[in-house]
């Protein structure tokens, strides 16, 4: 172990070859070459990519003057969670704050700097998929919440039920009332937006394929809090959300900060949607889906 921290600083941080490293360390190259591989395989070397957060005020300005909102945050494509990171520490937050999960949010949690909050105490506002090995179900509002020195309250059930009495039973539970009474009196909820190509209710088994076809032919585009819309903001299937678990519209529209945070051109519509629906007040994106929104915002 001292043999490969010596090795992995001489080579990562003091940018030694190791030609170098192994005369130093009276090593031959390919017992370095192991070494080094072992560091990163072991977490002894770990290698991130910080992607640059550089905004962009005048796309800022603009989308919040065509689209009616109350904050703007624009940078390139890759640094859209960095940034949602920083604008959520920037706030000041304190009390409850209400969160998503997801890819995306699972980035920005991951982005959240240690200590952007004290004390503050992280709901989770729509109800979960199933448990799979992928990095975008890990438990976003676990995180925020350790990072900002708080308390976590999951919401245990989950994101769609197979009918709407099954909603209501399951909403009437004492556990799960408390849960979402608590997430509407969060004045800050931050969430993401699901495209429809590529829906993790689909994937997960939350809504069949067959549902899938019909939300698609009759015009979904994706899902806010698992609620699908078209361009116009309007929930396709009244039905499939009647047997939706989480914040309605009406909640988000009532919030302080409706924080919604989107990158890619496959999520694009689904965030005009949104935005014409005025289920969100603040967006934190990429240039190119500033500009294609504020280009059709409008659009009718």
């Amino acid at each position: 172990m001292h043999l490969m921290v010596t090795a992995a600083r001489m080579a990562f941080i003091e940018d030694r070859s190791q030609t170098e490293i192994a005369s130093h360390t009276g090593l031959n190259r390919w017992q370095v070459r192991k070494l080094l591989a072992d560091a990163k395989e072991q977490g002894v070397v770990r290698i991130e990519i910080n992607p640059p957060s550089r905004r962009r005020p005048d796309l800022e300005a603009a989308l919040r003057e065509v689209c009616r909102l109350r904050d703007a945050v624009v940078v390139s494509n890759e640094g859209v969670a960095k940034a949602a990171g920083q604008y959520l520490a920037s706030c000041n937050l304190s009390g409850v704050v209400g969160v998503s999960w997801g890819r995306t949010m699972s980035q920005v949690a991951r982005w959240l700097p240690q200590g952007w909050a004290k004390g503050v105490q992280v709901v989770q506002i729509n109800g979960t998929v199933a448990p799979k090995p992928q990095d975008w179900h890990l438990n976003v509002a676990e995180t925020f919440a350790r990072k900002g020195d708080g308390q976590f309250v999951p919401l245990p059930v989950p994101a769609i039920v197979g009918s709407a009495v099954t909603r209501d039973v399951l909403e009437q539970d004492r556990i799960v009332a408390d849960v979402l009474s608590l997430s509407r009196i969060a004045q800050t909820v931050c969430f993401s937006f699901g495209a429809v190509e590529t829906s993790a209710l689909l994937a997960s088994g939350h809504i069949l394929p067959g549902e899938h076809d019909r939300l698609c032919s009759e015009g979904a585009v994706g899902d806010v809090l698992g609620r699908f819309i078209n361009t116009n903001g309007q929930i396709v299937d009244g039905g499939l959300d009647a047997r939706t678990i989480g914040l309605t519209f009406d909640d988000l529209r009532s919030r302080d900060r409706a924080i919604g945070v989107s990158s890619g051109a496959e999520k694009q519509n689904v965030v005009l949607g949104a935005l014409r629906a005025g289920i969100v007040n603040v967006l934190v994106t990429d240039e190119e889906t500033a500009t294609y929104v504020m280009e059709h915002f409008h659009d009718r």
